[in-house]
């Protein structure tokens, strides 16, 4: 098993999921992020004052999935989540030793 872990642009987000979705894949965890990359944040005029934001707002994707998905799951995220601009995120991917369902007690890939 892996770990998937995709930080996206927050209006991606519908595309990314249905392209999880074509693929067979049901359960994903989303959580609202702020960082920055590359692109530093930018500066913003409010009220006439400028300031800088250095936290953009993102989503962050988590998906734990059998080895034999990756690829696919991996290529979905990419092509739903590009928008050729800096900032379109990052991809991340790392082993899962155990997952446990806690209704049933199942394990590993029974449990996901």
């Amino acid at each position: 098993m892996k770990k998937i872990e995709a930080i996206i642009k927050p209006f991606k987000l519908d595309e990314v999921k249905e392209a999880l979705h074509e693929i067979g894949l049901q359960g994903i965890t989303v959580t609202e992020a702020k960082g920055f990359g590359r692109q530093k944040g930018h500066t913003e005029l409010y009220r006439g004052a400028e300031y800088v934001v250095d936290f953009l707002p993102k989503v962050k994707i988590e998906l734990v999935i059998e080895d034999n998905l990756i690829e696919r799951a991996v290529e979905a995220i990419q092509q739903a989540a590009h928008t050729g601009r800096i900032g379109d995120g990052k991809i991340f991917i790392s082993p899962v030793e155990e997952a446990i369902r806690i209704r049933t007690g199942e394990r590993g890939n029974d449990a996901i």
